[in-house]
């Protein structure tokens, strides 16, 4: 049952991440990443409209919403170092989603451009990509 529960997340993520995010391009990637960038603030994923997924981070704790927001998956994040952080998930509005509280996802970030993060996350065997556009402050 758990290796149900994970290829189900993973392909959830990876049908997520990988679809449309592929289309960003780091041109001119930071020397050294900037790292510091996911700590705070409202992240978007590439390609895709805010009423299908976006993300907050405040505080240390990781809120991603779905369903133009009426769904929510929220986890707290341990920062290993800059680059590398564990995301734990604390609650979910789902119970359908694969993603359970208790899973923790291994990150590290492994590129930065401008407002663009790319993230290798990972839980248990399975490991995806995905790339975030930080909203600029207003």
């Amino acid at each position: 049952m758990k290796h149900l529960k994970i290829a189900s997340v993973a392909l959830l993520m990876l049908v997520f991440s990988q679809a449309k995010s592929q289309n960003t391009e780091f041109e001119k990637p930071d020397q050294p990443a900037k790292c510091k960038s996911i700590r705070a603030g409202k992240f978007l994923r590439a390609n895709y409209p805010e009423g299908i997924f976006y993300m907050t981070i405040k505080d240390n704790v990781q809120t991603e919403y779905f369903n133009n927001g009426k769904d929510y998956i929220k986890s707290t994040l341990v920062f290993i170092d800059d680059c590398n952080y564990k995301s734990i998930v604390l609650e979910k509005s789902d119970k359908n989603d694969p993603v359970q509280i208790g899973d923790v996802f291994n990150n590290k970030i492994v590129e930065t451009q401008d407002n663009l993060v790319k993230i290798q996350s990972k839980i248990d065997s399975n490991q995806f990509e995905v790339i975030y556009i930080k909203e600029k402050n207003k």
